[in-house]
């Protein structure tokens, strides 16, 4: 029998530390660039850092690193470079004629992510249209190999016919899915409309911190869910009931730090959901250890879409993985997050914490029934507000 089982790509990964981005920080985004290769289905093998000022403007990391990388090459059977940042067309060019191996870059990456895991026809729209707007700028190195980008005399001809060809029917197809996104979002926002007489809570959070397994939990849905960046790409919405108050609740997306704009554009209409909600369940996986700065990613990205300023209930799951390093009692370095206990982290957060926060764990579903009562308070003071005359008693005694 003939073993059809796809072989996985090996990849090497590419990182600049500079002036703005120390090696504690690059070692980090390396390790969530290899966690993105493993989704895509790829393994990585081997790690490169630079150090720099500044990115080099024609190869990225400079034409000593690159000579290093190109060694490597020619000793070890490698399928494709990952650079940690986005390049430019030209710097792409220059690194394949120097490697002369594909060369994809983060946003490239997140991009075939969402087109492998795009299931219905919204999603698959709209990750197509963040494709080909990736693609248009850079679609002159794909016709390198005719020797017809420079202009002059005897290098006009069938190369550049071609590519303009290609631009042409890129552009015709950018605007084919700009039309049918048009179409999706009136849709989504007439769907929004009929629900306008419910609360509106949408889980929010950095991509695999847990949110659509909370979904199950409090939906008793059966929402696609495992140990994978971006799991989720299409909106669920559920009606929830807790103690007699209903409301609806809907699993977003996940974000993560350099998201490409294309995707943020593309998928408008399912951010609607969080721009619109009343209220937001922020979601961070305590155990990762840059989970500060993902909460931060969060914030970020929910300023740019106009959504931050919401009230946010705050979930830090997956409490059953965090570890700490103990400090010896003559150990006089000071505290990090790294040797603070889950006790303390959670005094720290409750001090500095102006929303209602959480340690949870989704997953062994604990402090599971407090989240509840949490989340029916919030929803059921915005009822109040809202809705007076159809109020539910405080207490029903019913359990939640």
């Amino acid at each position: 029998m003939i073993d059809t089982t796809p072989v996985p790509e090996k990849a090497i990964l590419i990182g600049l530390a500079t002036r703005d981005q120390d090696m504690d920080h690059v070692n980090e985004y390396l390790d969530e660039l290899s966690f993105l290769v493993n989704t895509a289905g790829g393994i990585a093998v081997k790690r490169f850092i630079q150090k720099l000022e500044i990115p080099d403007g024609k190869t990225y990391v400079g034409k000593g690193k690159l000579g290093e990388i190109r060694h490597y090459l020619q000793e070890h059977p490698v399928d494709l470079a990952i650079f940690d940042d986005e390049l430019s067309p030209s710097q792409i060019r220059n690194i394949e004629r120097e490697l002369n191996c594909r060369i994809i870059d983060r946003n490239n990456l997140i991009l075939d992510i969402f087109a492998r895991r795009a299931r219905t026809s919204s999603s698959r729209v709209q990750v197509e249209l963040a494709q080909n707007e990736y693609l248009l700028p850079r679609l002159t190195r794909r016709w390198t190999h005719l020797e017809k980008q420079r202009g002059g005399i005897g290098l006009r001809g069938p190369g550049e016919q071609e590519i303009e060809t290609d631009r042409r029917h890129l552009r015709n197809r950018i605007s084919l899915l700009k039309r049918k996104l048009t179409t999706i979002d009136l849709q989504k926002s007439t769907q929004r409309k009929s629900r306008k007489d419910f609360i509106r809570v949408a889980l929010v959070g950095y991509t695999n911190a847990g949110k659509s397994t909370i979904m199950n939990l409090l939906g008793k849905s059966n929402v696609f869910a495992e140990n994978k960046l971006f799991a989720t790409l299409d909106t669920t919405v559920r009606k929830i009931v807790i103690n007699g108050q209903p409301f609806l609740l809907s699993d977003t997306v996940g974000f993560i730090r350099k998201l490409p704009h294309t995707l943020i554009e593309s998928f408008k209409s399912t951010l609607d959901e969080v721009r619109e909600a009343d209220i937001l369940v922020h979601v961070a996986d305590i155990s990762h250890q840059g989970f500060e700065e993902q909460i931060n990613v969060v914030n970020q990205t929910l300023t740019e879409i106009g959504a931050a300023g919401k009230p946010t209930i705050m979930l830090f799951n997956k409490i059953d993985a965090y570890s700490f390093t103990e400090k010896e009692e003559d150990d006089l370095s000071p505290k990090t997050k790294k040797n603070l206990s889950l006790h303390e982290l959670e005094n720290t957060w409750m001090a500095k914490s102006h929303t209602p926060s959480l340690f949870i764990s989704a997953t062994l579903k604990i402090n599971i029934s407090r989240f509840r009562e949490i989340l029916y308070t919030e929803v059921r003071n915005i009822a109040q507000t809202r809705y007076p005359e159809n109020q539910i008693p405080e207490n029903t005694g019913e359990p939640f």
